[in-house]
């Protein structure tokens, strides 16, 4: 294909988006603050510069902390409506930059154009949700049981929210969080990935254009960019009381003890190992689609892809073929190209690792149904292109156990009752997405029943990718136990505080205890 920048419009979408001088080595203008060193931004999709900023330096830091604390002694006392008003507007921004913005995800990120404009509309979407929750961030009255007293529950703002995210949603998650936490009156200190920086610069350039028109201070929103030491002076700093971390496992264990360390409080969103049960009463058809995209869907770089499918020993051989079938019409290439199915991996390192693991899973005794492998060639000159592979395998293989960011597929067999498979899905370490696929009722509500799936998302007859943001998102296990989005998430963003006002002419204390003097 030989792709440049300016083809798709992404120039002129960059342009609109506020980030300049693509792919001259410079400046995009929203970094003009920061002093650390150069950090370049290269397409996955061609492997093009898009372009450099400046890293944060300590200096910057806290400048950018300061800026924030300033601002928050001024937001949190805008009553929580006028915030939702805010949002409202943020919102509507988005609507008007939805296909620019879109496009930039697709490019620096490397997701096909749908997935990007898709995850544009999850912001959109978590906005509304957030613009009605202004007006019901309520608590809870309770009865007294001292005479002429009355006791309540009421939630206040927070302070600085830190907000470490991943590249494979270097916008959503974002959102998901910081529509929140503004509503909730506190403000937010984002450190994007340093492999998608330039998403994180142009929501940061929407944001500010916002708060500038409403003579609101910027610090409402700040921006942060760098590699894990940046990230590192959010989550050792005490004026930071709440951190919300998406990425690896590995990385939520240190985040979680650098912030335990300080008694602050984290929001996690780690690894899944995801798997779909497909019993012998399923249907086929809804299942290979479900399967397909879960697992080939952003070339597997979704927290909730499809790593696993549990199949009936009875319809094995059916579902299978089918899947196989079904990835023999995969297309693979530049995912601006919306005839492509499926676009490249984050990187070359991406890369290496997804070679190992169909290496790993051969040497553990399992077999290669769709050999996968790498693209070269015009079209694929990024190196990042790979094919999506299926492996037949068992649960116990240390390569299933663990969790591969990449479009590999490990088809594992089931005999007996749904019990058996449930037992096989719950067997890893992460908790986070699950699926069965079945008409019989009796199965579907075992599945989701207190011995069922151990997992913070359990759906039926539908896949294990694409959550709406009116559930709460999160997982158990090591997958963090954090709730983002919809439901009652909001309420980690707050500080809790119970009141009792004493109205009666006396003091009578709890438990009945005396005191007199």
């Amino acid at each position: 294909m030989g792709l440049v920048a300016t083809d798709y419009g992404i120039k002129e979408a960059l342009d609109l988006l506020g980030v300049k001088q693509v792919n001259e080595g410079t400046s995009t203008g929203a970094d003009c603050f920061s002093t650390g060193e150069r950090l370049e931004s290269y397409s996955p999709v061609d492997g093009k510069l898009i372009a450099s900023v400046n890293t944060t330096s300590k200096e910057d830091y806290e400048k950018v902390m300061q800026t924030a604390q300033s601002a928050f002694a001024q937001w949190r006392l805008v009553p929580a409506p006028q915030r939702g008003e805010i949002v409202r507007q943020f919102g509507q921004r988005l609507r008007e930059l939805k296909e620019p913005l879109g496009k930039l995800v697709s490019y620096e990120m490397g997701k096909s154009l749908q997935e990007g404009l898709g995850e544009v509309q999850e912001m959109i979407d978590i906005c509304d949700f957030a613009v009605g929750l202004s007006r019901q961030l309520h608590g809870l009255t309770m009865h007294s049981e001292r005479p002429g007293h009355r006791m309540y529950e009421q939630y206040h703002s927070l302070g600085t929210v830190g907000i470490i995210s991943a590249f494979n949603f270097p916008v959503a998650v974002w959102a998901w969080n910081t529509a929140l936490a503004w509503i909730c009156g506190d403000v937010c200190v984002w450190k994007p990935s340093e492999k998608t920086p330039l998403c994180g610069i142009a929501c940061q350039h929407i944001a500010a254009s916002v708060f500038n028109e409403n003579s609101l201070p910027e610090g409402i929103s700040c921006l942060i960019n760098g590699d894990y030491k940046v990230g590192e002076m959010l989550t050792t700093d005490k004026r930071v009381p709440l951190i919300s971390a998406t990425g690896s496992i590995r990385m939520g264990k240190i985040v979680a003890q650098k912030v335990a360390a300080r008694l602050g409080k984290s929001l996690l969103e780690l690894g899944g190992n995801n798997a779909i049960i497909v019993t012998p009463d399923a249907d086929i058809k809804m299942t290979v689609i479900g399967a397909v995209f879960g697992a080939v869907g952003t070339a597997g770089q979704r927290c909730t892809s499809t790593r696993r499918l549990i199949i009936h020993d009875s319809i094995y051989d059916q579902v299978k073929t089918a899947i196989i079938e079904a990835y023999s019409q995969l297309r693979i290439g530049n995912p601006l190209d919306e005839n492509n199915h499926v676009g490249p991996l984050i990187d070359t390192d991406a890369v290496e690792m997804y070679t190992a693991a169909l290496d790993q899973v051969v040497e553990e005794g399992g077999n290669l149904l769709v050999k996968g492998g790498t693209l070269q060639g015009d079209g694929y000159e990024s190196g990042c292109y790979v094919k999506p592979a299926i492996a037949e395998a068992k649960n116990s293989f240390q390569i299933v156990q663990h969790e591969t960011f990449a479009p590999i597929l490990y088809l594992l067999k089931y005999s007996g009752e749904v019990e058996n498979a449930i037992e096989i899905q719950n067997g890893v370490v992460q908790g986070l997405s699950s699926a069965i696929m079945t008409n019989n009722l009796r199965e579907a509500e075992k599945f989701l029943s207190v011995a069922g799936s151990d997992c913070g998302i359990a759906n039926v007859n539908i896949g294990t990718s694409g959550a709406e943001i009116g559930g709460a998102f999160g997982g158990e296990k090591e997958t963090g136990g954090g709730r983002e989005s919809g439901s009652d998430a909001w309420k980690i963003y707050m500080r809790r505080q119970t009141n009792t006002i004493n109205y009666s002419p006396g003091l009578p204390l709890a438990q009945g205890i005396k005191f007199d003097l």
